[in-house]
């Protein structure tokens, strides 16, 4: 009998020293997500893409300590579109959204609509928002009304200012808010990296011991540009050189934070853009990295973007996948990770958790659909093949880029005639194989036809049977 007492008294005590220290480790049951969304970052700006002239040692460590995504989409070619597809998990035409929202739109996400943080708020997660919104100025969207527990940061883009070189005295003062309130008018954005990093930072910290999800969308580095006085000049690029060094270390106080409270096993961390590079602002630009094109487009160069996701323990460190994905992949696959409850509105996200896991064989998206403008169907892929159909849209090619923040012209209605092209072999869309490739092109524009009787396709008057409204201010 005592024996038997004395074994029940071991394994209860082991227990209790196991749960003690899983407590002070500061771990919760369910992995915390971070998700930094930088903006206009192009697909070649980090230093394991070929960036020269500046450095990015945190996003090249963090390349090695988890796995770069090299053919990961941006819902769409621009800012506030793309937003709404990585926090709906949908194509952004599903929910109403196109282009770029500014001070005098009326709309913004659906309250309909169930958002990434409202799945993970349900779910038992604090949630927070810092930096850029852009997805509804107006207090029924900010993000305190889209599933956020807390907001920090400005409500569209930095360069939406009364001085704005092109339109003078167009926009009003721009508004840093907190929670739904302005706190200041026309802020300094030279502290915009650094503060909506410690803010992050903190908020982390505060929240480490139950599960938290952050969105840190930095304003940066699209234009125009701003840096702090600790990074002007470090780089041999110029001023872009300079703020994405500033981006870089952004992420290094993340990673170290992560560590320092012993999180690193509990938390997904994934680092993308919004879009690709803004290219006729020239040296203020990043770079497609041989891409075709750039922000604004449907080519590669503008949907095409850096990707990296880390998750000590789970996400294998080193690794390439080379696979189809993209940001409306990320809700269902959080979902997946969290055992959160997907929204009852159709999404066109799918679980990509397998490429997370390090699955080479596992291809969870095989096709891709490329809206732009109002709501054309650009260009559909499957696999490995892209079908672009002809379309008028913008070209930078032949311009002359612009310098130090004035913008080049670029071409917005140029008619591109279209092709298929192989994007394993000729990434940069340069040679047409619609010819060679018939049956190819054949399936390709089913895929395309059944895309424009579900969400609709202006450049062949469909009006899509399945697409919902956003959300409109009273």
């Amino acid at each position: 009998m005592k024996k038997i007492l004395l074994c029940l008294f071991a394994i209860t005590l082991v227990i209790t020293v196991f749960a003690g220290t899983e407590v002070e480790k500061g771990k919760s049951s369910k992995p915390n997500i971070i998700i930094v969304n930088f903006d206009d970052m192009g697909y070649g700006d980090l230093g394991i893409t070929g960036a020269t002239g500046y450095q990015t040692p945190q996003m090249d460590q963090l390349a090695k300590e988890g796995t770069f995504f090299s053919q990961f989409y941006s819902a769409q070619a621009v800012c506030s579109a793309s937003r709404a597809g990585l926090l709906t998990g949908c194509y952004p035409n599903r929910i109403g959204f196109s282009g770029a929202l500014d001070h005098t739109s009326k709309t913004g996400i659906n309250p309909d609509e169930t958002t990434l943080a409202e799945m993970l708020k349900s779910n038992g997660y604090t949630t927070a928002a810092f930096g850029k919104w852009h997805l509804g100025h107006l207090t029924p969207f900010l993000p305190t009304h889209q599933g956020f527990d807390y907001f920090y940061g400005i409500p569209y883009s930095h360069d939406m200012v009364p001085n704005h070189p092109n339109v003078k005295n167009y926009y009003p003062p721009l508004p840093l808010i907190e929670g739904e309130k302005t706190i200041e008018t026309n802020p300094d954005s030279t502290k915009f990296t650094t503060t909506f990093t410690e803010s992050t930072v903190a908020f982390i910290k505060e929240h480490k011991n139950k599960p938290f999800f952050v969105y840190l969308a930095h304003p940066l580095p699209h234009v125009p540009m701003a840096v702090s006085s600790k990074f002007k000049g470090k780089s041999a690029q110029g001023l872009y050189g300079d703020v994405i060094m500033e981006l870089d270390w952004s992420i290094g106080q993340i990673r170290q934070t992560l560590k320092a409270l012993k999180l690193e096993e509990n938390t997904l961390l994934i680092v993308t853009s919004d879009n690709g590079p803004w290219l006729n602002y020239g040296n203020h630009a990043g770079s497609a990295g041989g891409l075709r094109e750039g922000k604004g487009t449907s080519w590669e160069g503008g949907q095409r973007v850096p990707c990296l996701m880390a998750w000590k323990g789970v996400v294998p460190a080193g690794a390439v996948m080379n696979q189809l994905a993209s940001e409306i992949d990320l809700l269902p696959t959080i979902a997946a990770i969290t055992k959160a409850e997907l929204p009852k509105n159709k999404i066109d996200g799918v679980n990509i958790l397998p490429l997370l896991k390090g699955d080479a064989k596992a291809q969870p998206r095989k096709q891709f659909l490329y809206y732009y403008r109002a709501n054309n169907l650009e260009a559909v892929r499957n696999e490995q093949y892209k079908l672009v159909f002809p379309h008028p849209g913008r070209t930078y090619e032949g311009f002359a880029p612009g310098k130090d923040g004035v913008p080049g012209k670029a071409n917005e209605n140029f008619a591109f005639e279209g092709g298929l092209f192989d994007l394993r072999r000729d990434p940069g869309e340069r040679y047409d194989l619609s010819k060679s490739l018939p049956d190819v092109v054949e399936q390709l524009t089913k895929i395309a036809n059944e895309a424009r009787e579900d969400l609709g396709d202006v450049l062949t008057n469909h009006p899509g049977k399945n697409r919902r409204a956003p959300g409109k201010a009273q």
